[in-house]
């Protein structure tokens, strides 16, 4: 079962820090949210798939996953939940770049083209690197309607996804967490 506040205190203990940051997108910011810092600790990776498989509820995909690297820990937190819960999903990774060595395949997983998923991210500010793993899983085959994050740290999450026809939600907005 979902604790949402259970969430909130272990965002703000362990993954919200106040200082001068440049985020991924080049802006720059007076705090910053180290999800990796919740989804590589039991405790939160557990709570964060209980809230990812509750809002998934009656509409599961056939598989969740995300961008390399800081999708990885969500999807495997949320795959394992979702095994445990008699509700299996399969997982995968978008590389950033196509490997150079194997199959060269820069969607990876047990999942194949024309089935239904949900891209996984933690924090969300402009999207950009959402909208690049949505691009790449969708040129494999994928079929994306939907993005769920940890923190929703925007003004327009919802307006930058419906541009590519994918529905946004998240556990938490950075509102929740009193910044």
């Amino acid at each position: 079962m979902y604790d949402r506040q259970r969430l909130i205190e272990l965002v703000q203990r362990d993954a919200l820090q106040f200082g001068d940051f440049t985020l991924a997108s080049g802006k720059t910011a007076k705090y910053y949210l180290d999800c990796r810092k919740l989804t590589l600790d039991s405790e939160a990776a557990n709570v964060i798939a209980a809230g990812i498989l509750e809002s998934l509820a009656e509409d599961m995909p056939d598989a969740v996953g995300g961008m390399a690297i800081g999708a990885d820990p969500i999807t495997a937190a949320v795959i394992t939940c979702s095994w445990q819960q008699n509700k299996p999903l399969k997982g995968f990774i978008v590389r950033k770049e196509a490997k150079e060595h194997g199959t060269g395949r820069q969607v990876e997983g047990p999942i194949q083209p024309g089935q239904r998923v949900v891209m996984l991210e933690d924090v969300i500010t402009t999207g950009g690197s959402s909208l690049r793993a949505i691009q790449h899983a969708r040129e494999f085959g994928l079929i994306v309607d939907r993005i769920i994050a940890i923190v929703d740290r925007g003004e327009n999450s919802a307006d930058i996804f419906n541009d590519v026809d994918v529905a946004f939600t998240s556990l938490l907005h950075v509102k929740d967490l009193g910044v």
